[in-house]
């Protein structure tokens, strides 16, 4: 296999249809992977899991330890080359978007990233993650780049499988950014696609959790680049939020993963 797509989900019955979707439209998926990664679920997301059953490589439902437990769970059962987690809701962005990869598929590469289209729960594009957030895109990213935060999206990171490291899940609401930073540390070499990738369904989290992330970014990026860099570059970032971007609008959202 050249790529898995892994789904965690847990009572996304509302969601969930919407990513399976995007991956079906795709006009290649040659040597592609699916797994759904559930955590016990008591909605009826396992009847749609079901009803697409035929399109999904393997699938389990039990009990885990959050979202990045699910996730540690489908980067054992993968066997593709690279893996993309795109969890439920979020979509890849159009029809080519696995062509497009595959157009600069190379054996020399360990990462592949673009940009991310922030949708709401009508599909409604609300802009490109890159320039309605404070994050920018880096043109040719190394671990670095984040010392300002979360420079690439999640579902816009495609990771080679043999160096992708399990993360750590004594940062339950953040440990993706640890996760990217570490990969980047491994990677030898890493290509920018130029493209939007998926579309992140943008929603509400409850503030505790929000906060808590918060905070487990700090003690990520503490741990990465130092604390008196860290402290710095948070007070860039909350400057950044505050004053927006060119005069931009501010997204400020996370959502159950």
């Amino acid at each position: 296999m050249r790529l898995t797509l892994i789904t965690v989900t847990f009572n996304a019955e509302r969601y969930l249809e919407r990513t399976i979707r995007s991956i079906l439209a795709q006009s290649t998926l040659d040597g592609v992977e699916y797994l759904v990664i559930d955590g016990a679920s008591k909605d009826s997301t396992l009847s749609i899991v079901r009803r697409y059953e035929t399109h999904i490589s393997r699938w389990i439902s039990e009990p885990d330890a959050g979202i990045y437990d699910a996730m540690n769970k489908g980067l054992a059962l993968a066997t593709g080359e690279f893996v993309w987690f795109l969890n439920a809701g979020d979509q890849l962005h159009d029809e080519h978007v696995i062509a497009r990869l595959y157009e600069r598929w190379s054996e020399a590469t360990d990462v592949y990233y673009g940009d991310a289209l922030l949708v709401d729960d009508d599909d409604r594009a609300l802009g490109l993650r890159s320039e309605v957030t404070p994050h920018r895109l880096p043109q040719r990213a190394t671990w670095r780049d984040f010392e300002r935060g979360m420079v690439i999206c999640h579902q816009s990171f495609v990771m080679r499988r043999s160096l992708a490291p399990s993360y750590r899940l004594a940062y339950p609401f953040s440990a993706d950014i640890d996760w990217e930073i570490r990969c980047l540390k491994v990677a030898r070499n890493v290509v920018n696609l130029q493209i939007p990738l998926s579309n992140y369904l943008v929603g509400g989290f409850s503030v505790k959790n929000h906060r808590r992330s918060l905070y487990d970014r700090f003690l990520i990026l503490r741990e990465h680049f130092g604390l008196l860099p860290t402290l710095w570059n948070h007070v860039r970032i909350a400057w950044r939020a505050v004053m927006g971007r060119s005069g931009r609008t501010t997204f400020f959202v996370v959502r159950p993963l």
